[in-house]
């Protein structure tokens, strides 16, 4: 099975592809989607929709999954992240692909083992996890990365099953 994990973002896109066969992982290629901070939001917007539309489109996922957005304090961020998240959802259905979407209290406990993990933890699980011989540069791309790993982990266990949950 192949997963396409993404951590969503207005100014950066994190995403990873990853292969999960007979219990093993193995990352199939990962990094991030940027727009600059002074362009038009309507350009960033398409900008993400390109991008992850060639990322679909060269790695053809069976399952897709999105984290679940966090809102701090910050409203006009917010928007702006949920605008890209609306683009990314969007991507994804023009592809065909079922969402399934973790909150990032689910996606640590996943990984981790703990709901409250530090970025740190969740890096280097990532890395573990993966056999990577460095962990991931940015934070956004290796939550992309757990967000895949933490599907790979739940979509065919005994309770998503039982409950049906997405």
């Amino acid at each position: 099975m192949i997963i396409l994990g993404i951590d969503p973002g207005i100014a950066i896109v994190g995403y990873g592809v990853i292969e999960y066969t007979n219990s093993r992982f193995r990352a199939l290629a990962y990094g991030a989607i940027r727009t600059p901070a002074h362009t038009p939001v309507e350009e960033r917007l398409k900008t993400i929709h390109e991008r992850l539309s060639e990322i679909i489109e060269k790695f053809s996922p069976d399952e897709f999954v999105v984290e679940e957005l966090f809102f701090n304090s910050n409203t006009t961020t917010a928007i702006a992240v949920a605008e890209a998240r609306g683009v990314i959802l969007l991507t994804a259905a023009e592809h065909g692909l079922k969402i399934n979407e973790y909150t990032p209290l689910q996606i640590k406990q996943s990984v981790v083992g703990y709901g409250k993990a530090e970025k740190a933890q969740v890096m280097l699980m990532v890395r573990t996890i993966l056999n990577l011989k460095d962990a991931p540069k940015l934070d956004d791309t290796s939550d992309a990365l757990a967000a895949a790993i933490c599907h790979a982990h739940t979509s065919g266990s005994a309770v998503k099953q039982f409950y049906n949950l997405k």
